[in-house]
């Protein structure tokens, strides 16, 4: 029945599936373009309201379904952990450490941001981490995607998409040219738990060091990987909770999560 009742969600899932996946990667000079760019361009376009392709409730209706797909997402991540615990063990403190990188970065520097042009809980979920895939899944299930800090990390995560590709491999260029790191330092920042980023970064920095472009990669990997893994504890047990307290400490707002709860109760009816 809820085939039927909510065909139009499905059909156009389906079909954004397969025109992004017929485009394919996509590669233009340093930038990188994947299948999900693809997928959320397409999608914000049959979402349009004026187009009248989807109604609110439909609309509504597949923002429900986000809570399912981040579960399934999140249980592929947890599998890919244990293989590759041999390579935490022995990928040395600088990998680790990065971590803090990211977390730090988004919240000194994002989350100021954030308050000066009047964001408020959507400013937890926007500023909390780097927000990939795993850092929407975390917010959804804490808080819901329709609560104000779903909506941050939403905005966030699609920005990443459409425009973060682009901004560091703009950003990695500039400093690989500069030569004031190593470009192993450099190509362990690539690797922030986004596969078209981290695409994108190293392929500025193999430009600049075309010597080392294996040693690059590697890294990069290595890093990507460590972000996937580790990062999804770091944010849930470090990032998320401290992002929470510096927000409520700064604007004297405390968290609720009755709040948020009620705030999807209320958008679904």
């Amino acid at each position: 029945m809820d085939l039927i009742k909510n065909w139009r969600i499905h059909f156009f899932a389906l079909l954004l599936v397969i025109v992004a996946e017929k485009i394919g990667i996509q590669k233009f000079g340093l930038i990188v373009f994947l299948p999900l760019f693809y997928a959320l361009l397409f999608g914000g376009i049959i979402s349009f309201p004026k187009f009248k392709l989807l109604s609110d409730s439909n609309m509504a209706r597949a923002g429900q379904f986000m809570p399912i797909a981040m579960l399934v997402l999140m249980v592929k991540i947890g599998l890919g952990i244990g293989p590759n615990l041999h390579m935490l063990m022995h990928s040395g403190l600088a990998l680790i450490m990065q971590e803090f990188g990211h977390f730090f970065g988004t919240l000194l520097f994002g989350l100021p941001v954030a308050l000066l042009v009047k964001m408020k809980r959507e400013a937890i979920g926007a500023c909390y981490s780097i927000d990939r895939e795993p850092n929407v899944a975390i917010i959804a299930e804490k808080f819901g995607i329709f609560s104000p800090e779903g909506r941050g990390v939403m905005g966030m995560y699609i920005c990443g998409t459409l425009f973060g590709a682009l901004w560091v491999s703009i950003l990695a260029g500039i400093i690989a040219k500069l030569g004031i790191f190593h470009p192993y330092a450099l190509a362990m920042g690539a690797g922030i738990g986004s596969a078209s980023m981290m695409a994108a970064s190293m392929g500025s920095i193999i430009a600049a060091h075309p010597e080392e472009a294996q040693k690059i990669q590697a890294y990069a990997g290595a890093a990507n990987l460590m972000t996937t893994v580790v990062g999804v504890y770091f944010a849930l047990f470090i990032s998320l909770p401290v992002t929470i307290k510096v927000y409520e400490f700064i604007t004297g707002n405390k968290s609720s999560k009755t709040s948020a709860a009620t705030e999807v109760l209320n958008h679904e009816r």
